[in-house]
């Protein structure tokens, strides 16, 4: 017996972006591949939700926009698009070439890790972030536990790494003027037994 194999059908960029506006559901795009996005969990909605908000208020009338989830982002130098859950950008924006929805300058990202997504976020997805000449800080939050990853861009090629988990911590952000208690990021997230 002869099993069928599923071919991948390759999409071209302006292919991808056609599909996502009529889509009602949100896609990722890696070199020719359309990846749908799972739905996020209440705690991961309520620890992005958190820190949009509290950056959103401490960034007021300053030099950033700040997104939360929906804005696209795209990474020339790896062919992707992709949703952050929390980026800031340095004013003004700068939009792809022909878009008007798609951004291309974050200076800061943060992921809340899924299961599905963790190895990801921390490793492939980080290192395409980096492609990205202003990013400059990375804020990896667990949705399970109390566990926050920081790392900042401190020269070309060199990155600090710290991580918390201690809620009575205070994290300070180094591009910009910002700071947030752990608990504030964990505010009203129930952890369950796994």
């Amino acid at each position: 017996m002869m099993i069928a194999q599923t071919e991948i059908k390759n999409y071209t960029a302006e292919e991808y972006l056609e599909i996502e506006i009529a889509s009602e559901n949100r896609n990722e795009y890696f070199n020719g591949e359309i990846i749908p996005m799972t739905g996020g969990t209440p705690n991961h909605n309520d620890i992005s939700g958190n820190l949009y908000i509290s950056l959103k208020l401490a960034l007021k009338g300053k030099e950033y926009r700040t997104f939360h989830l929906d804005q696209r982002l795209w990474i020339p130098t790896v062919s992707i698009y992709t949703y952050p859950d929390v980026m800031v950008l340095s004013k003004p924006i700068e939009m792809q070439t022909g878009r008007k929805d798609t951004v291309i300058n974050p200076c800061f990202i943060a992921e809340v890790l899924s299961k599905s997504t963790q190895n990801y976020d921390r490793s492939e997805k980080f290192s395409y972030y980096r492609t990205i000449p202003t990013f400059q800080e990375y804020l990896i939050i667990a949705q399970d536990r109390i566990h926050v990853e920081h790392y900042v861009k401190t020269n070309i090629n060199q990155w600090i790494f710290s991580e918390y988990d201690d809620p009575n911590i205070t994290l300070s952000f180094s591009v910009f003027e910002f700071q947030i208690k752990i608990a504030d990021l964990y505010e009203n997230i129930e952890f369950t037994a796994n």
